[in-house]
């Protein structure tokens, strides 16, 4: 272990940023010559609603695993606490006799309220506090309206970001790290509890999922070489592995949008699809910045009023996959079981949970934060909202997704429902996304029992999408 004995070390308090490269708080402290006491704490009381779910303390665990190893390799172990974090952060500056600390900002309401009081009381305190940006491409402050407002749009919003953008190259890692002599007292990652008592939906999680920055960096690798060409034809297929699946990567900080946007060929095919994918979450987080209350208000005023629905059995349906609708169910359980969900599924689950059932875009937040491993505040309320016709930029209310149509669509060959949906594998593609349609000898020859093996639709489409249109056309506006 390298030391410094006689300097007074720089805390470096990582949140989102689980990386030793393109991390601008640990490079700083690493160049300043002192030791260096990397923390992270478990913060359970500050977010209030919007602590970790389960899938992502699955991940966070494991993606801390990695990092102490790395952190490890270069002399410096890693201190875990746990508690509120301003409280023990500032403990443990008076226990080692840190005159600085340095993180990278986060973006969520919560985080910035804290970290503006803490950054102030450190500073009373004689503690120098320097923070950077890990995580966007752009400030969310940077970016204006030609009137000096948020934007609400997301093509001009891209189109300023792309024009005023110059990254830079990413910072390497630091070769190495002083540390204390005597390291300070942490928790054990084990005693945390953050992996799920289910072992089923542990194995799920660990069977499609490897946390950690080496594995962020070699999924973009594989991306780019194998996929990324493919991606604007393919992306909406959720049978085809034509997406990079790095949201949960980005969203702890494993890899970081700059590294991205360094690695990848800008005039090559495919790119500028991807990379507008990493500009929508851009703007969900200048969203966010903008309108701290967007999880829980939508941002068009006029659906305050709107007369969402209160059926606890149709959402525990839809939360199961028990809908009676092939592509619903197939991606409701997809997400159960490994914590993640195809993009156009996620459109198509989230139309029927809004439009079909009428129930509140809150509930399907609240569901996807808890078992998304790339639950992040900014996306889920920014895509939940785009869904539900209340948020920027959002989706008509008039949109309703049928969901056969697009089973039939974007998983004509039934390779998606049949590995999610098994018990209708035996169905020919001409019913397997309409399975009330057949007729009893072809449920028969499947082995399908309808309302015992697999459950008859919870709504009629035709219905349902009536009754949408009838209702969010109660509030529609002149820009609707």
């Amino acid at each position: 272990m390298s030391t410094v004995p006689s300097a007074a070390p720089v805390i470096v308090w990582l949140r989102q940023d689980l990386r030793l490269a393109d991390n601008p708080a640990l490079t700083h402290a690493a160049q300043s010559g002192r030791p260096v006491v990397a923390l992270y704490i478990l913060d359970d009381q500050t977010p209030g609603p919007w602590a970790l779910g389960g899938a992502s303390r699955w991940w966070l665990h494991h993606s801390l695993s990695a990092l102490g190893d790395a952190l490890a390799a270069l002399g410096c172990p890693l201190v875990l606490r746990r508690g509120r974090a301003d409280v023990a952060l500032r403990a443990l500056a008076r226990e080692t006799g840190a005159t600085a600390v340095v993180w990278n900002r986060c973006y969520e309401p919560h985080a910035i309220a804290r970290d503006s009081a803490l950054k102030a009381d450190l500073k009373d305190e004689g503690i120098s506090v320097d923070s950077f940006n890990a995580a966007l491409l752009a400030e969310p402050w940077t970016v204006k309206t030609g009137s000096g407002g948020p934007y609400k749009v997301f093509t001009p919003f891209w189109r300023a970001v792309r024009e005023g953008l110059d990254p830079g190259p990413p910072l390497p890692a630091p070769r190495k790290l002083f540390a204390l002599p005597t390291p300070p007292d942490g928790d054990r990652l084990a005693d945390w509890g953050l992996l799920p008592s289910r072992p089923d939906w542990a194995g799920g999680l660990r069977d499609a999922w490897t946390p950690g920055e080496a594995a962020a960096q070699r999924r973009l690798a594989d991306f780019l070489a194998q996929a990324v060409r493919r991606y604007p034809e393919g992306r909406d297929y959720p049978a085809r592995p034509l997406t990079s699946r790095l949201s949960p990567h980005l969203h702890f900080g494993e890899i970081s949008p700059r590294q991205i946007w360094a690695a990848v060929d800008h005039d090559g095919d495919g790119v500028a699809e991807f990379l507008r994918e990493l500009g929508w979450r851009e703007f969900c987080h200048h969203l966010l910045y903008h309108f701290p209350d967007l999880p829980q208000r939508p941002l068009n005023p006029r659906f305050e009023a709107f007369a969402w629905g209160d059926d606890p059995a149709a959402l525990a349906a839809w939360q199961r996959g028990r809908t009676g609708y092939p592509i619903v169910d197939a991606g409701m359980r997809e997400l159960w079981a490994t914590g993640w969900m195809h993009n156009r599924v996620r459109m198509v689950v989230g139309s029927f949970l809004v439009k079909h059932l009428l129930l509140p875009w809150t509930a399907g937040q609240a569901w996807f934060w808890d078992t998304l491993v790339d639950a992040d505040l900014a996306n889920n309320a920014g895509g939940w909202q785009w869904i539900a016709g209340c948020g920027a930029d959002a989706a008509p209310y008039f949109r309703v997704f049928n969901p056969v149509l697009q089973g039939q669509k974007f998983d004509s060959g039934g390779d998606y429902v049949r590995r999610w949906v098994p018990e209708l594998a035996g169905l020919p593609d001409s019913v397997l996304h309409q399975p009330w349609t057949a007729d009893p000898l072809t449920l028969r020859a499947a082995g399908v029992r309808l309302g015992t093996d697999y459950p008859h639709p919870v709504v009629d489409h035709k219905a349902a999408r009536q009754r949408a249109l009838d209702t969010f056309g109660a509030i529609k506006g002149d820009n609707d």
